[in-house]
This record gives structure tokens, C-alpha cells and sequence, in this order.
């Protein structure tokens, strides 16, 4: 079952998971198979399914790093891994990808008022709910598994440590910053 499960295109279970996905991980690798994995999240329904093949993800505002744009342009294979809160399984889509600045693809992508400057055009090529033991082991949707705030240090804290000429009160003013004012 776990081979035969296997589709080359979204069925009509695929896309509803998709809509209801608020959430999706990116694996891509550059030329010499160095890889990436990057969160990606808005609305549920935030990647747009063209067709049975073919998927549209927006390229939000993020760490400017560019990691997978720049991926891609190397080495146009990506994998995608749809989470749904609450739901134990997954849906795991492979294909290959390119970035799209078409207008009249973007437009329908906006959010918050702001059309995204570019998308992964993706054609699906493999397709699969992947089973839910891994998110049942780690009680990922368990709210008594929470860790409460302050039991790990706050971003602005492990940047300031790591990052040499930095402040923990400048950097977590703009890190507050960013997330209230350039998310979109």
C-alpha cells in the first residue's frame, strides 16, 4: 500500500488537504545537493491549485536569506510537506518547479492587500498522504505539550548571543517590528 498509494497528480483529497493547509515545508537542494528545508505559512488555502499538476506558492515577505529561490534556479526539483493543525497525516508532494513573476498569476496570490513579487510554479509529479505515527509520537496538536514562554530563550536573545556588535533590546524591537508591520 505504502508504494500503491503513490499519485502523479492531486486528487480531489489532495486539494481539499491543500485548502485546509495553513502550513507547508520546502525541501529544495542547489546544484551540489546541498539542501534546505523552509516553513511557509498564511491563510488556509494560501497555495493555490492551478490544476490536477500544477500548484502555485506565494513568496512572502521572510528572512531575506532566499535560500530556496535561489535553489531552484539551480536545481528545479522541490518537495513539499502539507501540515494541517489538528490532523495527524500529512500530504507529501514531489515535482519540479520554477519561479513565476507573471502578473496575472501573482494577483490572485495577494494577502493582506499585497500582491507577492514572485511564486513557485510547481508541476506536481509525485503525490502522497503520508501516515500519521510521527505526528502521533510527538503529540505535536497536544496542548498539554506546549512548552510554557519563557522556557526557551526569545529569538532576539540566541541572535544577540550569536551575532557579535548586536544588543537583545534592539534586536528584539525589531524583530517585534518586522512581525507587526512586514509580514506581507
Amino acid at each position: 500500500m505504502s508504494l500503491a498509494k503513490e499519485l502523479d497528480h492531486l486528487d480531489h483529497y489532495c486539494v481539499d488537504f491543500i485548502a485546509l493547509s495553513p502550513f507547508v515545508v520546502m525541501s529544495s537542494s542547489d546544484k551540489s545537493g546541498n539542501c534546505n528545508a523552509t516553513p511557509r505559512g498564511d491563510a488556509p488555502g494560501f497555495v493555490s491549485v492551478l490544476n490536477e499538476r500544477r500548484l502555485l506558492i506565494p513568496d512572502r515577505r521572510g528572512n531575506n536569506r532566499a535560500d530556496t529561490m535561489m535553489n531552484v534556479v539551480e536545481n528545479p526539483h522541490i518537495g513539499l510537506l502539507f501540515v494541517v493543525p489538528g490532523l495527524s497525516e500529512t500530504l507529501r508532494v514531489n515535482g519540479r518547479v520554477e519561479i513565476t513573476i507573471d502578473p496575472d498569476l501573482l494577483a490572485p496570490l495577494a494577502a493582506q492587500g499585497r500582491v507577492p513579487t514572485a511564486a513557485l510554479d510547481v508541476s506536481v509529479q509525485k503525490v502522497f498522504f503520508q501516515c500519521g505515527k510521527a505526528v502521533i509520537r510527538s503529540e505535536l496538536w497536544n496542548p498539554d505539550r506546549r512548552i510554557p514562554k519563557g522556557a526557551f530563550p526569545t529569538l532576539g536573545r540566541i541572535l544577540a548571543d550569536q551575532i557579535a556588535g548586536t544588543d537583545v533590546v534592539t534586536v528584539e524591537k525589531q524583530i517585534d517590528e518586522s512581525y507587526k508591520t512586514r509580514l506581507y
